[in-house]
């Protein structure tokens, strides 16, 4: 299975602020410069785990984003399956729909491989990403010390 570049900018935006708690919060500009991508795709990444309750953002001076408690404790699968939709790994439908449909062995494989992989990332929480030796490297990414 492949993850889509959405999937893995916001993936990589919550390690960074996993890494960050308990410092200075982090702007998306921040984030994005650190990660070496568009601010603009950045910031849309922001905005669905935002809408997602897992990231806060607050303006102003002083502000930043922050993961949410909620956020923090979010399984990383169940955090790639509303990033990814529940979509199939094979589209079977569309303009001609494939003749097998209804007796396709390998439809029903990869769709136990899809369930196999999310079931992997299930046990893994968004707050655990960060956890030694990432969050320090992520850390040094963004310039800033460790707090």
């Amino acid at each position: 299975m492949r993850l889509t570049k959405f999937t893995d900018l916001a993936l990589r935006a919550v390690m960074s602020l996993a890494a960050s708690e308990g410092g200075a919060p982090l702007t998306t500009r921040e984030v994005s410069e650190a990660m070496d991508v568009p601010y603009t795709h950045l910031a849309k990444a922001v905005a669905r785990l935002q809408h997602l309750g897992v990231v806060e953002a607050r303006r102003g001076r002083g502000g930043g984003l922050a993961l949410t408690a909620a956020g923090r404790h979010t399984s990383v699968g169940q955090l790639v399956r509303d990033l990814e939709g529940e979509g199939e790994v094979v589209e079977c439908e569309g303009d001609s729909p494939c003749p097998l449909r209804g007796a396709c062995r390998l439809r029903r494989a990869l769709r136990e491989a899809q369930n196999a992989f999310y079931a992997a990332l299930d046990p893994l929480t968004v707050g655990e990403l960060a956890a030694p030796p990432t969050g320090p490297v992520l850390l040094g990414l963004v310039g800033r010390p460790r707090p």
